[in-house]
């Protein structure tokens, strides 16, 4: 393999640290390969490739789901659901960032994405955190990193996404994503707790909650609570696919919001529309963008090279495990999740799977090891997307945000060296 196969892998790096977004980074490198490089062929493939990905029939779960998460902001089930988290951790030390926590653990099962789930808390929760005396720095952090936790519990669009380009089922993936996100949960709860008892974060409730108050705030928010239950048992039983799971998401978002909350109106059908083809528009462009990336990667036979290379010098399997967790927490500070997904998936799911390693499992370490990237500094893109909204300084933010990257990876650790807590759901179910 000469030097001229990693001339694009060069230019794409070198566009992405100028700042060039995601997408065009990608397609330029894969236009020049085709247009200097191979030219035995067309620079029409660029297209062909970028076209050909989005006509898969899977992919329609990403708008499906997309929507859904839209349409829920709108029906009023996550200002019940504000409720519930707020009845049961409220009266803890830290309280409202305890609720900020609880409330991205159950979005998770929502809207499925993390970006989204961190704009939303940004701009509903923070500053009823900073009304009650918390620094900005912290109330920005403790909200970009609890979204880490929403993409992992189902229906995770990451997860998705894993499961097209690993040809693994969606429905093991998501059942695989429920107990490391309760872990990252608890340890996002627990390091809210230490810093709050020794900064003297008051809580957000003066009484803990009686079982009454819970039970009754439980029952208005049960139709939410219900959403993933309703998805995995259907999809168990085949009585939906993964990809109809999404459009199914929807209806059930639609009935919710109109006929039990009747707080979705026909007036708000075009902003849902307009949000939803925003949030997908860049999602879909970017895979489109790795797409065509990967069609000049495998042309140049660069993922056999790099099983090869991985499989020749790493003996132990948990070696190779680590070896892939610094470099994908390496690329995500460049990568948003998603795309690189997309790119990096096909180039190691083969080194992987010559290591005997489940791709289930794998899939969890890698979706949740690109989720913890876009939380981590200088590039993140939760912590600018909560930067921007909250007006926090990076200063403040970087400060603040140790404890919970430490929190963070420190169950990533143990969910890769422990396979049976990924597993444990999916081997009781599937």
């Amino acid at each position: 393999m000469s030097f001229t196969s990693f001339i694009p892998c060069l230019i794409m790096l070198t566009l992405l640290l100028l700042r060039v977004p995601v997408a065009f980074a990608l397609i330029i490198p894969t236009a020049i390969y085709y247009t200097f490089i191979n030219t035995t062929m067309p620079i029409e493939v660029v297209v062909q490739s970028m076209s050909a990905s989005m006509e898969s029939f899977p992919y329609l779960a990403i708008p499906f789901f997309t929507c859904a998460g839209v349409v829920f902001n709108f029906s009023g089930i996550t200002d019940r659901l504000y409720g519930l988290t707020n009845l049961l951790v409220g009266h803890l030390r830290g309280g409202l960032a305890q609720v900020n926590v609880l409330m991205s653990a159950m979005m998770g099962g929502l809207s499925g994405s993390a970006s989204a789930d961190a704009a939303m808390d940004s701009k509903t929760v923070v500053p009823q955190m900073l009304k009650q005396g918390y620094s900005r720095g912290f109330a920005t952090v403790v909200t970009a990193a609890s979204s880490v936790v929403t993409p992992i519990i189902p229906p995770g669009i990451i997860l998705i996404l894993y499961s097209l380009m690993a040809d693994v089922s969606v429905a093991r993936m998501f059942m695989a994503g429920y107990v490391p996100g309760i872990l990252l949960t608890l340890a996002l709860m627990l390091t809210v707790r230490w810093i709050a008892n020794k900064r003297g974060y008051v809580p957000a409730r003066d009484t803990k909650a009686t079982g009454r108050e819970i039970w009754a705030q439980v029952k208005l928010s049960s139709w939410a609570l219900l959403l993933p239950v309703f998805l995995l048992v259907g999809m168990r039983f085949g009585v939906f696919t993964s990809t109809e799971a999404g459009a199914m998401a929807v209806l059930y978002a639609i009935f919710v919001g109109s006929v039990i909350y009747r707080e979705l109106k026909w007036s708000q059908v075009p902003q849902i529309l307009v949000e939803s083809v925003e949030a997908t528009a860049s999602v879909m462009f970017i895979v489109a963008s790795a797409m065509a990336f990967g069609s000049y990667l495998t042309w140049e036979g660069i993922p056999m090279a790099v099983t090869s290379m991985l499989v020749n010098n790493v003996s132990s399997p948990w070696m190779l495990l680590l070896i892939i967790n610094i470099f994908l927490l390496f690329v995500g500070f460049f990568f948003e999740g998603g795309a690189a997904m997309v790119l990096l998936a096909p180039i190691l799911v083969p080194a992987v799977k010559a290591m005997g390693i489940d791709l289930v499992h794998f899939g969890i370490v890698m979706s949740v090891n690109l989720t913890i990237a876009g939380f981590t500094p200088p590039v993140g893109t939760m912590m600018f997307i909560t930067l921007a909204i909250t007006k926090t300084k990076m200063e403040e933010y970087i400060r603040e945000c140790w404890p919970f990257l430490i929190a963070l990876v420190a169950v990533l650790m143990l969910i890769t060296y422990f396979p049976s807590l990924v597993l444990i759901v999916p081997k009781l179910f599937m």
